[in-house]
C-alpha cells in the first residue's frame, strides 16, 4: 500500500507563498487520487483541494480557490501544493491523502507539515 510523507511546510509571513510536497513511496502514486487536507488549532480537520489520477480533474475549497494550486508528477511519483498569498487563516498542519478510485474514502495519509503565517 502507499505510504505519503509531506515536506515544504515553514513559517512565513501573510502575502508568501510556499509549496508543499507529497511524496508517495510503496506504491506508484499514479493509481490514486490524491487529497490535500488541513487543520487548524482547536477545528476539524478540511479538505482543501484535490486531483484525479491523471490530473484531469482538479477542486478545491471556497477558501483557497485562485490562491492554490495542486499538481501531480506521476513520473516523480509526487503531488504538490502551491500556496500563493497566504494569510494567517491558513496556518494549520496540512496533509496529504490517497484514495485508489472507485473508493471514495481517504484511506492513506502522511503525517503532515506545519504551516505558520504571521501577520
Amino acid at each position: 500500500q502507499v505510504e505519503l510523507e509531506e515536506s515544504g511546510g515553514g513559517l512565513v509571513q501573510a502575502g508568501d507563498s510556499l509549496m508543499l510536497s507529497c511524496a508517495a513511496s510503496r506504491d506508484t502514486v499514479s493509481r490514486y487520487s490524491v487529497g490535500w487536507f488541513r487543520q487548524a488549532p482547536g477545528k476539524v480537520r478540511e479538505f482543501v483541494a484535490s486531483i484525479s489520477p491523471r490530473s484531469d480533474s482538479v477542486f478545491y475549497s471556497d477558501s483557497v480557490e485562485g490562491r492554490f494550486t495542486v499538481s501531480r508528477d506521476n513520473g516523480e511519483n509526487s503531488v504538490y501544493l502551491q500556496m500563493d498569498s497566504l494569510i494567517p487563516e491558513d496556518t494549520a498542519v496540512y496533509y496529504c491523502a490517497a484514495r485508489m478510485p472507485p473508493n471514495t474514502t481517504y484511506d492513506h495519509w502522511g503525517q503532515g507539515t506545519q504551516v505558520t503565517v504571521s501577520s
